[in-house]
This record gives C-alpha cells, sequence and structure tokens, in this order.
C-alpha cells in the first residue's frame, strides 16, 4: 500500500493539497515582491512584529489568506478565520469576547480575518470599529473588490490597504512544478512535460489556487496504481480539465477593467487589442446590449469626426442585435 493510496483516507476527508501546500514562512510565498521583498512594507511589519490592521485586496488564489495566516505564526498571535459570508455580528461578538479574554489573561493579540469582509456592508463593518481601534483585534479583511468602494470610510481610515496582484506566469509555472513534486514525495506521481506545464499556468490565468487544485485532479486521474510516473501529454492535458472560463465578473473589479480596456484599445487604434478585450467580455457572458451601449459611446466620444461613420455602424451593430 503506497502512501498516495486513497484507501488510507477512508473514514476521513483527505484536507486539499491547496491547503497542504500552504507556505509555512514569508520566503515560501511566491509572487508579491513589492511587498514581501526585503525592505518592503509589509515584509518591514512582519520582521518588526508591528502588525496594524489592514486590508488585503487582491484578486482570488494571490494569497491573502497565506500571508493573513504568516501574519500569525511570524507574530505569535491568535488567529481566528471568519468569513463574511456564512457568519454574521453575533459571531463577531463571540470573536470579541474570547479576544480580550485571551489578552488579558494570556497577553496575547488576536488576528481576526475576515475573509470576503466586502460582503458585509456599510453598518455590519461598522462592529469591527471600537475594537480595531482599542488593540483588541488586529482586523484583516480579504476582498476581491475595491475597498474605496466596498469598504465605508470609518474603517478604511483605521487601517492599511495592500493591493495584492495575481500571480506572474514564472511564479504559476513553479507553483505547479512544486506540487507535482509535493504529490511525489506522498508516492502519487504524473509527469507534465514543459508544453503541458505551459498550459497548465495559461489555465491558471494568475491564479495560485486553481494551478493546485489542477494538479490534483491531474495526480487523481492519472496516478498509476503500479506506483510507475505517468508522462502526460497536452492532449491528454486539455481533455482532463474543464473549459476554462475568463475572470470577470459583471458588476465588480474586473468588469471595469475590461471596458476600460476595450475603451483604451479602440482610443489608441489598437484593433488587435479591441477584439481580445470585447471577446473576453462576450466569451465571459457580459450582457451584449451593454457593450452595444459603451461602444456607441466610442464612436461618439472616441472616433467622433474622424470617421462620422463609426457612430452610423455602432447604432446599425446595435440595432441588428
Amino acid at each position: 500500500m503506497r502512501d498516495g493510496d486513497p484507501s488510507l483516507f477512508q473514514g476521513q476527508q483527505r484536507e486539499p493539497l491547496a491547503a497542504r501546500m500552504r507556505p509555512k514562512t514569508v520566503d515560501d510565498v511566491l509572487g508579491q515582491e513589492h511587498l514581501l521583498a526585503d525592505g518592503c512594507p509589509l515584509r518591514l511589519a512582519i520582521d518588526r512584529g508591528e502588525m496594524q490592521s489592514m486590508i488585503l485586496w487582491g484578486p482570488p488564489g494571490c494569497g491573502k489568506t497565506t500571508i493573513a495566516r504568516l501574519l500569525a505564526n511570524t507574530t505569535e498571535r491568535h488567529f481566528e478565520a471568519f468569513s463574511a459570508v456564512t457568519q454574521g455580528i453575533p459571531r463577531v461578538r463571540v470573536i470579541i469576547e474570547e479576544a480580550q479574554k485571551r489578552l488579558h489573561r494570556e497577553g496575547r493579540g488576536t488576528i481576526l480575518f475576515c475573509d470576503e469582509i466586502h460582503r458585509f456592508n456599510k453598518a455590519q463593518q461598522d462592529a469591527f470599529l471600537p475594537w480595531v481601534e482599542d488593540g483588541i483585534i488586529t482586523l484583516v479583511g480579504a476582498t476581491t473588490e475595491n475597498p474605496s468602494f466596498e469598504v465605508n470610510s470609518a474603517l478604511l481610515s483605521r487601517v492599511h490597504v495592500y493591493v495584492l496582484e495575481s500571480l506572474r506566469p514564472q511564479h504559476l509555472e513553479a507553483l505547479v512544478r512544486r506540487a507535482l513534486a509535493y504529490e511525489e514525495t506522498n508516492g502519487r506521481l504524473a509527469r507534465l512535460d514543459s508544453d503541458a506545464v505551459g498550459m497548465l499556468v495559461r489555465y491558471a490565468d494568475g491564479d495560485a489556487r486553481k494551478a493546485i487544485n489542477a494538479v490534483e485532479q491531474i495526480v487523481d486521474d492519472f496516478d498509476a496504481d503500479d506506483g510507475a510516473a505517468t508522462e502526460i501529454t497536452t492532449s491528454e492535458l486539455e481533455a482532463a480539465l474543464a473549459r476554462r472560463m475568463p475572470r470577470y465578473d459583471k458588476s465588480g473589479e474586473e468588469h471595469y477593467n475590461l471596458i476600460s480596456a476595450l475603451h483604451k484599445s479602440v482610443r489608441g487604434s489598437d484593433v488587435d487589442g479591441a477584439l481580445y478585450w470585447l471577446a473576453r467580455m462576450i466569451d465571459a457572458g457580459e450582457n451584449v446590449m451593454y457593450i452595444a451601449r459603451r461602444v456607441v459611446r466610442m464612436a461618439s466620444e472616441d472616433i467622433g469626426l474622424a470617421d462620422p461613420r463609426g457612430l452610423t455602424m455602432a447604432l446599425a451593430a446595435r440595432d441588428a442585435f
């Protein structure tokens, strides 16, 4: 029986690979060098052990939860995870009460990690204010939405906002190879050639969690019972992975990023760029009438008298649809 044999986990739920691989030290984190490299703001705060309340703003899978856990580990504070999606203010009050007791009894602070903090309305966010001010908790909020719009001004004035970036291709490639090696040490073998790794990197689209979950799925699908490593081709990989949906949302940050990119491509006469951003939005399911209205604006405001036919064509395309 090999270590990776699923029968070892009968009667218990195996922890996802992404959780098992979560970095144990700041130096293990891939990406976010602008925050975590030596001498950078968040790294300096961690090294000094002087944590202040903060908002971590970034796309899915960029390391927000990982960084929050590392903050607690490196500063020896109690880590309390909380989701604004599934839990409410009554749970916050319980956490605060426990944090007060812990601080008075042990002299140990508490990091309250609030995932999806933008899901709280502005009044609910006010519940954090007195405890953040008194230092009873150090609030670390995570959000994929712009805090300027989604976090109330009173709370925003009491926290630092750190902007996290999607992982770059070189980070994802290193992460994929690390995940494959991690699975191999547990007797679960699969080999990807360089083209397959590149395909997996493109599939992940900057999202570390998506990359690791894909590796776990591939190993589950191709791990041989005889302990021999299976060489996975790009065609097999393509068949194994579900169709990749581009990162998008219909009312959040990515929605405005993409329509802005389309505007700038048209304004700059970048035909390929304009077609790319247009295809991204249509492929992700954007309301075509919304795109049509914005194209009419572009024809009027950005093209204007440079080509008076542009507005006529845009209106005709809208009407035809």
